[in-house]
């Protein structure tokens, strides 16, 4: 087994809540801007892709060092010893990206890591013609920030939030990660009712039911690295297993969408059913204003429409007041929502226990959340 440096990559907000998966499976991290580093083997890369459901993607970092000039970039990387990681046939485009950097061509930045990686490689495999590029793919990217290059293999190929498991979607889907997010960061444990008024097509209470069950969100899925010759399809196999023998299908859940929208409800029931989760997630077209329950120590968390249509905004805005309103009969259920709406306090009538700052997409929200009262019932 060889030890890598590894990044797991964020959305700008989260990186708390990856780093905290990270370490939940044995790995030390730190923390910068999007981006969580740990090292670990390639049963970590393994399992970190099966299981973080917050994150990205995991990259192998497999060099930085300082760029100001072509040449200094060009060196620099012909001197990683690319041989360890890609074979003779590797298939491997080069992606970029440059910030506040002297070198801001990401073209030029491509093509000449490209160009180092060919020389490498001709000159570790005694290759004099042009290499065939055949074989599975490693997909390397290019990043300079402040004149410092990082070069790394991404791992995950599609991005960790494409679970397998959506089917059909609305206008404005969550992702993944972040309805993810929202429910870690809740602290919601399984023995609570949970619920979303605004489910859409069922992303957060589809999250909330894997993360309910303990069922590794990548596991139903494939991952770039699969294919590379050195990375044993045991240690896959073996990481699978784990996966398997960790989640929890006997744990029973109470968790509840509703959207005004009767297809956006059959949607939802769709991706649930094809999450493996037709039988335990209840989808109901309803208003959220016609929302009623005799349970206690409830939770919900939903991302209510921003209101961005002529038209649209004012009737959220009633909504969310009615709302308001409703929730001061359930004195011990805790209210989760995501909104790009500053004034949401004020329309919901109470001011947050806490805010967060986070980006939805392109989006600039907050996740307001309204912490319920503790009741006598051993719920937490």
């Amino acid at each position: 087994m060889t030890n890598f440096q590894l990044v797991a990559t964020s959305a700008m907000g989260l990186e708390s809540v990856v780093a905290e998966e990270v370490k939940a499976l044995g790995y030390e991290t730190r923390t910068e801007n999007g981006k969580i580093f740990f090292e670990g083997d390639e049963r970590a890369i393994a399992r970190t892709n099966l299981w973080l459901r917050v994150a990205d993607r995991v990259k192998i970092v497999v060099a930085q060092f300082p760029a100001t000039t072509f040449e200094e970039l060009f060196e620099n990387t012909k001197a990683v010893e690319w041989e360890q990681y890609l074979p003779v046939d590797a298939n491997f485009p080069v992606s970029g990206k440059s910030v506040k950097s002297k070198l801001y061509s990401v073209p030029d930045c491509q093509a000449i890591v490209k160009k180092a990686v060919v020389e490498r490689l001709k000159q570790a495999y005694k290759r004099l013609g042009f290499l065939d590029e055949s074989g599975a793919t490693y997909k390397i990217e290019v990043s300079i920030l402040k004149d410092m290059a990082t070069l790394t293999i991404d791992t995950s190929g599609a991005g960790l939030h494409k679970r397998g498991y959506r089917v059909g979607q609305g206008e404005a889907p969550l992702k993944e990660t972040l309805a993810a997010a929202l429910v870690k960061i809740s602290k919601w444990s399984p023995h609570r009712p949970f619920v979303d008024l605004f489910c859409g097509s069922g992303t957060i209470p589809i999250e909330a039911a894997m993360i309910g069950q303990n069922i590794a969100p990548g596991y139903n899925r494939d991952f770039i690295s699969e294919q590379w010759d050195w990375m044993d399809k045991k240690i896959w196999d073996d990481a699978r297993i784990e996966a398997e023998d960790l989640a929890n299908y006997d744990q029973p859940l109470d968790i509840l969408g509703t959207d005004i929208d009767h297809r956006m409800i059959k949607i939802a029931k769709e991706n649930a059913l094809e999450a493996g989760f037709g039988d335990l997630i209840t989808f109901k077209q309803m208003q959220a204003t016609d929302f009623t329950t005799d349970l206690t120590d409830g939770v919900i968390i939903s991302n209510p429409p921003y209101g961005e249509r002529i038209g649209e905004r004012e009737e959220i805005e009633r909504v969310i007041r009615e709302l308001g309103k409703i929730m001061k009969n359930y004195p011990t259920w805790s209210v989760y929502m995501l909104s790009s709406m500053s004034n949401f306090e004020q329309l919901y009538g109470k001011k947050a226990t806490k805010k967060r700052k986070l980006y939805n997409g392109f989006i600039r929200t907050d996740f307001y959340q309204f912490w319920g009262q503790k009741s006598n019932k051993k719920n937490y």
